[in-house]
């Protein structure tokens, strides 16, 4: 009397669309900055969730979880430059609101 694996499998998706969903509410939603990374973070996190729900439904988990580690390596890399360019913005600006950016000039 177990569950079957298709059963779990959409729970599983639902879940990763939810991540998702919620990482880009947090991304649009939001002026500062930080929650701006943490939402993009959330998003790609979902992204790996559903890579891995593609690759248990075509029966290709190993190929599926070689392209997450590349998808968690990358996005390191982007969230470090990222995070750089904030604390410059910070520096530069004394807040992390997206709406201080009109004052530029150029």
């Amino acid at each position: 009397m177990g569950v079957e694996p298709a059963t779990w499998f959409w729970l599983f998706l639902t879940f990763a669309a939810l991540v998702m969903i919620s990482g880009l509410y947090c991304f649009l939603v939001t002026f500062n900055l930080l929650r701006m990374l943490i939402g993009l973070e959330i998003i790609i996190k979902g992204v790996t969730l559903l890579i891995i729900a593609a690759g248990f439904l075509s029966g290709q988990l190993a190929l599926a979880q070689a392209i997450v580690i590349t998808v968690i390596v990358i996005e390191v890399v982007i969230m470090v430059v990222a995070a750089g360019l904030i604390i410059n913005f910070h520096d530069l600006f004394d807040s992390l609101n997206v709406k201080n950016t009109r004052s530029l000039k150029g």
